[in-house]
């Protein structure tokens, strides 16, 4: 059953007469204490914010003063106190509420500055139990979500950066706030605690390794918004989740104009492929369109990686995203700005290499300071009507995997070497993925194709399409290996691969008709590989 109201309109304009400030994050406090003291409001604080608060030479009463109760268990009760909540939670302008808070001697506070124990940043620095668990606030949250539901009377200011609003907002309604404004910091405030309490309660699943607890939230917090999203129609904002796994949200930006919702989306595709590569055996370049990869190659360094990426499809290339497992260095990057490119990401990028993409004031250059770990446990979520689809992230490395050769013939060195490479690239691939590679690049990539058999045959012509732009006598798929992000359904996918000139297959394996198709590819002196783990990617 619903809890009653009494339906007491709330009053537009609120005086602020008295703040209570309890802030971890003590940036810019300082400066508004003064603001608020400069405007006649009366200060109250708690501890360090106290301290820091007196310091600077302003008047504040500790909050102890308030509640008649020192704080105790080293600072963990301070707050909780009805002389504090019924200050926050009193509806001014209800005579039952009224009384009480006279009976009781509760001086109301109108505006309530607070922001959290850092829990998300302890969590992240590999902090033991103990000091994880002691970074979960408490009083903070209390007190910022009975100042959220009160809004009708108190105001709540949870980030450091509104605190210029506010200040505006006082002078311009000569020391009151207004309920419009108040209902937009309680938005925030709630928000703030929701985000607050998903990183918790996902710790806790962690650490407990809970796969699917019961409730499950998510958070984070907006970095950018955006002129739209996938389509002009559509609008769109960039939210970070605390992660610091090295790529495009963790990334510095170095030049060029915003990163649109597009440009995240591929750019994020492209270094977690570029992430596959070990920067200690060879350089990788990576180009993406679409979130699909048009060109992928190692090679003894980035330009020369970069060039035999970019033969793969030189067309699709166009307008892509490129990204490289080592620091960018200015002859990889002359190349690279030869060809329209909307974002290079890049560990890291030389001084020069910077110089030589600055003169292309639209192309964007990120460093992220390191690579993905393919390796990484890690979760993806995606959103369908009326709920939310939640999987481990696909950690699984073919370097890892216990390849099974099914073929009367066994794969050359060679061979192998490009199989696992491909299959590298399928996981990265929309399904159905077919990935031709020869010498370390890919030379035709066929994605997203309702059919296997399709994704083979648009694989192939996409490389008769370069061999022709590269003035070849033949495609480089005559010669190549091939690699299936899901097992073969039926020889006639193979086949294709076949016809189009590759010598050696990776796939998982696992159909009714393994053994037709493998009887297909012994028919044909083709060296066949399983490797038991399938890399779907929708």
């Amino acid at each position: 059953m619903a809890v009653p109201t009494k339906n007491i309109p709330a009053p537009d304009l609120v005086p602020v007469r008295r703040a209570l400030l309890s802030a971890f994050d003590k940036t810019g406090l300082v400066d508004f204490a003064k603001a608020l003291a400069a405007s006649g409001v009366e200060l109250v604080s708690t501890g360090g914010t106290a301290k820091t608060i007196a310091e600077a030479g302003l008047a504040v009463r500790d909050v102890s003063e308030l509640t008649g109760f020192p704080e105790i268990m080293d600072g963990r009760v301070k707050t909780l106190h009805p002389s504090v909540h019924g200050a926050l939670l009193g509806i001014r302008d209800d005579a039952e509420h009224a009384k009480a808070m006279r009976d009781h001697h509760i001086e109301p506070i109108d505006l309530v500055v607070s922001n959290l124990y850092p829990f998300e940043e302890v969590r992240r620095s590999g902090a033991g139990y103990a000091s994880i668990v002691e970074n979960i606030d408490i009083g903070g949250p209390a007190m910022i979500r009975a100042s959220a539901k009160n809004h009708a009377y108190v105001a709540i200011v949870t980030d450091p950066a509104d605190y210029a609003s506010v200040v505006n907002a006082l002078e311009m309604n000569l020391g009151s706030l207004s309920l419009e404004f108040r209902k937009m910091l309680a938005a925030k405030a709630f928000a703030r605690t929701a985000t607050y309490d998903a990183a918790i309660s996902g710790w806790f699943a962690e650490e407990l390794q809970i796969e699917h607890p019961t409730w499950r939230a998510f958070g984070g917090r907006l970095d950018q918004v955006m002129r739209y999203g996938e389509n002009p129609h559509q609008n769109a904002g960039f939210y970070l989740s605390g992660d610091k796994r090295p790529g495009v949200a963790t990334a510095m930006q170095l030049q060029g104009k915003q990163l649109s919702y597009n440009n995240i989306n591929d750019t994020d595709a492209a270094f977690e492929l570029v992430g596959e590569f070990d920067p200690a055996r060879s350089a990788a370049i990576a180009i993406i369109k679409h979130a699909n990869p048009c060109g992928v190659a190692e090679g003894s360094s980035l330009k020369a990686a970069y060039a035999k990426a970019l033969a793969c499809d030189p067309v699709s290339a166009f307008g892509g995203i490129v990204a490289m497992n080592r620091i960018l260095d200015a002859e990889a990057a002359e190349e690279i700005v030869k060809t329209f490119t909307e974002v290079i990401i890049a560990p890291d990028a030389t001084d020069e290499a910077a110089a030589i993409v600055a003169a292309k004031k639209n192309l964007r250059l990120l460093v992220t300071g390191g690579l993905p770990d393919p390796r990484a446990a890690g979760t993806t979520v995606k959103s369908v009507a009326g709920g939310l689809l939640v999987q481990s992230r696909d950690n699984a490395v073919v370097d890892d995997l216990e390849l099974k050769v099914v073929t009367k013939r066994a794969p050359t060195p060679a061979e192998l070497a490009d199989l696992k490479f491909a299959f590298r690239v399928a996981k990265h691939v929309k399904s159905n993925a077919i990935v031709y590679v020869k010498n370390g690049a890919t030379v035709g990539i066929g994605a997203g194709q309702m059919s296997r058999v399709d994704s083979s045959r648009i694989a192939a012509r996409k490389a008769l399409d370069a061999a022709e732009a590269a003035g070849l006598a033949e495609p480089l798929t005559k010669g190549s290996v091939v690699a299936s992000d899901a097992f073969f359904p039926f020889a006639d996918g193979l086949l294709s691969a076949i016809e189009a000139g590759a010598t050696a297959v990776i796939q998982p394996g696992g159909s009714m008709r393994d053994d037709d198709v493998i009887a297909a590819a012994d028919e044909h002196g083709i060296a066949m590989v399983f490797t038991g783990v399938r890399h779907f990617r929708h």
